[in-house]
C-alpha cells in the first residue's frame, strides 16, 4: 500500500501499540489482528468487520484501530449509524463524504452528478444506487492517491439502507486498493454486510481473568462479595462491567445486591444507562435528548440559538455529559458521539412523549435547509394524523424511490399512510409501499391488509398499484394463477380514463399480466392482455413490446421485434434501471441474446445484493444462468441458481424459483444426476399441476424428455416432447417448443417416428426459427440432418455443423456431431465416423454429461477404436479373448447390460428387435454367461484383456 510504513518486526505476540489499545484488556489476539490487517491491507482482505454481542468492545476496537492506522501513516475517516437516523437516505454517506467534497472538481462529470444528488449539491436526480456507489468509490480512491484511508463506521445495523448499501459496495472493492474498510455490528445484525462474505473478527466476552483484571483496574476498592456479584452479572462483558459498579450505588453497603437481578445483560445495560443520564441536569438532558435523537451529532444544529449567547450556554450544557462519559466531541469531525450506542437509548427511553416531541419539533425547525429529515422530525412530533406532514413524507418518499433506495421509499409511504386523515390518501400511500415492497424490496407482508380495503377503493392509480401487490403476493405465496388473472383483468377492464402509453402503473398491470400468461401456458389467456395492449395510445412502450414479441408466440412474433431488441441491449450498459434490464433480458432469452445482457443483469444482481431491487435480481440469476447453461457454463449455472433459489425460498417467492429449478433439472438430466432431477422437479410439479400452471408443466415435461434422452429411451421421450407440442407443429403461446426442436425430432426418429420428424423439421423450416438465432439455426439444421434420408444426411450434417458460431453452443454442437459420427459409422465410414464421435465425447467429457459421454464412447468401440477401460477391471476368465465380439456385437452388449429391452436397443441402432436377439444368443456362450444379469462383469473382464494382452489372453 502506497505510502503505509511496516510495523515492528517483533510486534507479533506482544504488538506494539497506540495509548487506547494499550488501555484494553484482554484483548492481544484481537489487537493482533488487527495490526496485521493494518499493516497489509493492500494484499489481503481490503475489509474487516468486528462482531460481537452489545457492550463486548467493538467501539474500543475500532478507536484502537483507527489510532494504529495514524500512526501507520494512513488519513482516517470515521462515521457511524445512528438510531434515529436509518430512514435518512444517505445520512452516514454524508459523513464520509465531508472531508473530500473538495476533490469533487476532479471527478468524471457522471460521478460528480451523482454524489451532487447525494449530498444536495445541485447534482442531477440519483436513480440508481450503483451509480452513487460507483462515484462514493472514486472519490475515495482520489482521496486516498497519495495517502492510505481507512474508513471506521460504527453501528453498521443503525446505518441508513442507501449509505449501508454503498459502503457494502465499496467494502466488497477495497481489495489492493490504498483504501482499507472496517465496520463494527452486532452479531447477526450485519445487515448488508453479511452477504458479502466480508472477513470478520469475532469478539467474545472476555475471559474470567480478564474480566477480573479489568473491574480491579478500574474499581481496585471494590470489597470481594461485590467484585465477585459484578463478574457474575457481567459474563465478561467489558461494558458492563465498567458501568455496572457506577450506576449501581454504593456497592459497599450491607444490603446492597442482596437480591441478585436475573434479567439478561441487555437489560441490566439499559438500567445502567438509564441511571447515569437521569444524574444530569435539565439542561444537558434536554441538550443530549435533542443529539439523541437528531443522530449526527452537528453541534451547530444542536447549540443553534437567537444569539450567540444562548449559543455558548448550549455548548457548556454538554461539560456534565461529557464529564459521565456519555457523549465527546470528535476533535477531527467536531460532532457530538455518544460513546455507545446504548446510551443515545436510554436518553431517549428516559424522556417523557411531551419531551420527545418538543424535541422533534425543535429540530424540524432547525433543518429547515433539509427537507428530508425535517420531514421525518415533523412526523415524529405529531400527535395525530396531519396532512401537511404526510404530504412532506410522501415526498421524501417518491424521492428515495427516485434515486434508486426503494427501501427508504416504503418506510416514508407507511408512515405517510398513518399521519393520512383522508382514506383515500392513505389508501394511496399504502398502495404504493406494498407495490414497492412486494414487486421491488421482497416484502410480500403488506399485500393481504390492502385486499381487505379494496372494495370500498375508488383511486384508479391505488386500486392499480393494490391489484400490483395483491397479484405479487397471491402469485407466490399462494400459487393461484388463475385468480390473480382474473384480479389483473378485472382492474384493467375497470380502469377509468384513457389507456395512456406512458401511464407508469398501468404498466406495470400489463407487465404482470403478460407473465401470468406466459406461466398460464394457455393460449386462451392472452386475448384480455391483446385487447388491452391495442388499447394503449399511442402505442405500446419498448420494455412491453419486447417482451410481448419474444414471450407471447416467439416462433411467429419474435422477428418482428429483433432489431428493436438488439438496439436495446447495445444500450444497456447505458442504462441504469434494474426493471428496465431484467425486462430486456427476459425479451432477449428465448431468442438466445442475453449473452449481450451480462453486464447489465449483474449490476442488477450486485444491486439487489446491496439491498436494492430483489425481485430484478432474482430474475436476473436465472437469466444468467440461462445464458451459462446454453453456452456450456453448467457448473456457473449451478452457483447462480443457488443464490435466486436461496432469495426465492427466503423471501417467498415460489412463482420466480421455478426458472431456476428447470435449468439446474437440465443440467443434471445431461449428467445423469437422477437425484438432483427428482429434488428439483418434485417440487414443481406438486405446485404446478393443481394449480394449472402450464409453462412449469412444460418445464417438466422438456427435463422428463432429456432424462429419457440420456438415457436412450426415445419412445418416452417421444411422448414427453409431443406434450409440448405435437410433432408437425409449433404450439401457439408458448417458448418451450423452441427448446424442443432438436430433442423432439432426435426421439421421433429413435423411434422409428420418420414421417414424424419430417413433419416437424418442416414446420420449423415454414416458421423461419432459424432467422431468429445463431443456435436455432444450429439446431434446426441438425434436426432436419437427423430427419433427412439416408443418401442426403452427410450434406445436412456438414451444413449443421458449419452453421456460424455453432461452437458457441456446445452441447448442442456435441450431440448433432454424435448423430453424425452414429450416420457415418451405419454407412461404413468408420474413420470419419471417429472423428465426429471422438469430438463429441471431448464436448461431453469437458460438459460432464455423462450418460452422452459414455454413448459416444459405445459409439467409438462399434467403429472398431480401443477405449482403454477402467483400472482395476478383473481379469478375463481362462480362454475368453478380446477378439470374441464383433464392434456390433460389443455394442448390442454394452446396452444391455445398461438395462436397455431389445426393442431399445435396436432404435437405438436401427436394428429390428428379433436381429438384438440374435445377436445376445450369440454373445452369451462367447462369454461364458448365460444371463443378461452377467453382463457387465463379462464386459469389464473382456476390456481388462483388451488392455492387458492386446487381445490374446
Amino acid at each position: 500500500m502506497s505510502g503505509l510504513r511496516k510495523p515492528p518486526s517483533d510486534a507479533g505476540a506482544q504488538p506494539q501499540s497506540p495509548e487506547s489499545a494499550r488501555t484494553l484488556v484482554g484483548r492481544p489476539g484481537e489487537l493482533e489482528t488487527l495490526w496485521s490487517f493494518l499493516a497489509d491491507a493492500a494484499n489481503r482482505a481490503g475489509s474487516l468487520l468486528i462482531s460481537g454481542e452489545p457492550g463486548v468492545g467493538k467501539t474500543a476496537l475500532l478507536g484502537a484501530a483507527a489510532a494504529r492506522a495514524e500512526d501507520l501513516g494512513y488519513q482516517v475517516v470515521r462515521a457511524g449509524g445512528a438510531e434515529f437516523e436509518v430512514d435518512v437516505s444517505f445520512a452516514t454517506l454524508n459523513q464520509i463524504l465531508g472531508p473530500f467534497l473538495g476533490m469533487m472538481p476532479q471527478l468524471e462529470p457522471e460521478h460528480w452528478e451523482a454524489l451532487g444528488a447525494v449530498i444536495s449539491l445541485g447534482g442531477g436526480r440519483v436513480t440508481d444506487p450503483p451509480r452513487v456507489a460507483t462515484a462514493t468509490l472514486a472519490l475515495l480512491r482520489q482521496a486516498a492517491a497519495n495517502r492510505p484511508l481507512l474508513l471506521v463506521v460504527d453501528d453498521l445495523p443503525w446505518l441508513d439502507k442507501a449509505s449501508a448499501r454503498v459502503l457494502a459496495f465499496v467494502g466488497r472493492r477495497v481489495t489492493g486498493s490504498p483504501i482499507a474498510f472496517v465496520g463494527a455490528a452486532r452479531t447477526g445484525e450485519a445487515g448488508f454486510f453479511e452477504e458479502g462474505d466480508f472477513p470478520r473478527l469475532m469478539v467474545p466476552p472476555l475471559q474470567d481473568a480478564a474480566a477480573d483484571a479489568l473491574l480491579q483496574r478500574t474499581f481496585p476498592a471494590l470489597p470481594g462479595r461485590v467484585r465477585q456479584r459484578i463478574l457474575d452479572e457481567a459474563r465478561g462483558n467489558p461494558l458492563a462491567l465498567l458501568e455496572l459498579p457506577a450506576a449501581l450505588g454504593d456497592l459497599r453497603q450491607p444490603h446492597s445486591y442482596t437480591h441478585p437481578d436475573v434479567l439478561p445483560v441487555t437489560e441490566r445495560l439499559q438500567a445502567v444507562f438509564a441511571a447515569r443520564v437521569a444524574s444530569l441536569p435539565p439542561e444537558s438532558s434536554e441538550l443530549l435528548l435533542l443529539a439523541a435523537l437528531e443522530g449526527i451529532g452537528d453541534l451547530r444544529v444542536l447549540t443553534e440559538a437567537d444569539s450567540q449567547q444562548e449559543g455558548q450556554d448550549s455548548l457548556e450544557a454538554l461539560g456534565p455529559a461529557e464529564r459521565a462519559r456519555l457523549v465527546f466531541v470528535d476533535p477531527t469531525t467536531r460532532r457530538l458521539q455518544f460513546r455507545h450506542p446504548l446510551t443515545r437509548s436510554a436518553v431517549v427511553g428516559l424522556a417523557t412523549d411531551g419531551e420527545r416531541r418538543r424535541a422533534h419539533t425543535i429540530l424540524a425547525s432547525r433543518l429547515a435547509d433539509n427537507p428530508e429529515r425535517r420531514a421525518w422530525h415533523l412526523a415524529a412530533a405529531a400527535l395525530g394524523a396531519d396532512e401537511m406532514v404526510a404530504a412532506l413524507l410522501e415526498e421524501v418518499a417518491q424521492q428515495a424511490a427516485d434515486r434508486g433506495d426503494p427501501v427508504g421509499a416504503v418506510a416514508a409511504f407507511v408512515r405517510a399512510a398513518d399521519l393520512s386523515p383522508a382514506r383515500t390518501n392513505k389508501f394511496r400511500r399504502m398502495a404504493r409501499a406494498a407495490y414497492l415492497g412486494a414487486n421491488v424490496t421482497g416484502d410480500l407482508g403488506m399485500a393481504p391488509q390492502l385486499l381487505d380495503e379494496s372494495a370500498l377503493e375508488q383511486d384508479p392509480d391505488a386500486s392499480l398499484m393494490m391489484t400490483l401487490a395483491a397479484a405479487a403476493q397471491l402469485l407466490n405465496q399462494d400459487g393461484a394463477l388463475d385468480t390473480t388473472y382474473r384480479l389483473l383483468v378485472n382492474a384493467i377492464d375497470m380502469h377509468i380514463g384513457p389507456f395512456r402509453a406512458d401511464d407508469v402503473i398501468l404498466g406495470e398491470v400489463l407487465h404482470t399480466l403478460l407473465l401470468v400468461c406466459y406461466f398460464g401456458g394457455r393460449p386462451e389467456l392472452w386475448e384480455p392482455f391483446d385487447i388491452a395492449m391495442a388499447r394503449l395510445d399511442p402505442e405500446p412502450p419498448l420494455d412491453l413490446r419486447l417482451v410481448s414479441g419474444t414471450l407471447r408466440d416467439p416462433a411467429r412474433t419474435a422477428e418482428s421485434v429483433l432489431d428493436d431488441l438488439d438496439t436495446a441491449i447495445a444500450k444497456l450498459n447505458q442504462q441504469q434501471d434494474p426493471a428496465h434490464i431484467r425486462r430486456v433480458g427476459i425479451a432477449a432469452v428465448f431468442v438466445d441474446r442475453v449473452g449481450g445482457c451480462r453486464q447489465a443483469l449483474w449490476r442488477v444482481v450486485e444491486d439487489g445484493r446491496a439491498g436494492g431491487a430483489i425481485t430484478s435480481s432474482i430474475d436476473a440469476l436465472f437469466l444468467l444462468g440461462n445464458d451459462d447453461y446454453l453456452v456450456g457454463a453448467w457448473d456457473e449455472v449451478d452457483e447462480v441458481t443457488s443464490e435466486g433459489l436461496r432469495l426465492c425460498e427466503e423471501l417467498g417467492y415460489r412463482m420466480l424459483e421455478w426458472p431456476g429449478r428447470f435449468l439446474r433439472a437440465l443440467v443434471a438430466a445431461a449428467r445423469g444426476d437422477d437425484a438432483t432431477v427428482q429434488s428439483m422437479t418434485e417440487r414443481m410439479a406438486a405446485w404446478a399441476f393443481p394449480r394449472r400452471v402450464g409453462s412449469v408443466q412444460g418445464y417438466l415435461a422438456q427435463v422428463a424428455c432429456q432424462v429419457a434422452l440420456a438415457r436412450g429411451d426415445y419412445d418416452a421421450a417421444y411422448r414427453h416432447a409431443c406434450s409440448v407440442s405435437p410433432a408437425g407443429e409449433l404450439a401457439s403461446h408458448s417458448t418451450l417448443p423452441l427448446w424442443l426442436i432438436l430433442d423432439l425430432t432426435e426421439a421421433a426418429v429413435r423411434s422409428g417416428r420418420s414421417a414424424e420428424a419430417a413433419a416437424h423439421v418442416a414446420a420449423v423450416n415454414q416458421a423461419g426459427v432459424r432467422r431468429l438465432s445463431p443456435r436455432l439455426n444450429l439446431v434446426t439444421l441438425g434436426a432436419a440432418a437427423l430427419a433427412a434420408p439416408v443418401q442426403e444426411a452427410t450434406v445436412r450434417f456438414d451444413t449443421a455443423l458449419a452453421a456460424p458460431d455453432a461452437q458457441l453452443f456446445p452441447f448442442e454442437l456435441a450431440r448433432i456431431q454424435l448423430a453424425y459420427g452414429e450416420h457415418l459409422r451405419r454407412t461404413a465410414h468408420a474413420s470419419a465416423a471417429r472423428t465426429q464421435l471422438t469430438q463429441a465425447k471431448d464436448i461431453f467429457d469437458r460438459l460432464r454429461a455423462r450418460p452422452w459421454a459414455d454413448r459416444a464412447a459405445r459409439e467409438l468401440r462399434a467403429t472398431g477404436k480401443a477405449q482403454l477401460p477402467p483400472q482395476g477391471t478383473p481379469p478375463l476368465a481362462q480362454g475368453v479373448s478380446a477378439t470374441t465380439l464383433t464392434p456390433q456385437q460389443r455394442q448390442v452388449a454394452e446396452l444391455a447390460a445398461s438395462g436397455l429391452t431389445n426393442k431399445q436397443i435396436g432404435e437405438r441402432l436401427f436394428l429390428s428387435p428379433r436381429t438384438v436377439a440374435t445377436h445376445l444368443y450369440e454373445i452369451f456362450p462367447r462369454l461364458g454367461i448365460t444371463s443378461r444379469a452377467a453382463l457387465r462383469d463379462a464386459l469389464a473382464s473382456d476390456d481388462a484383456v483388451t488392455k492387458d494382452g492386446d487381445g490374446r489372453s
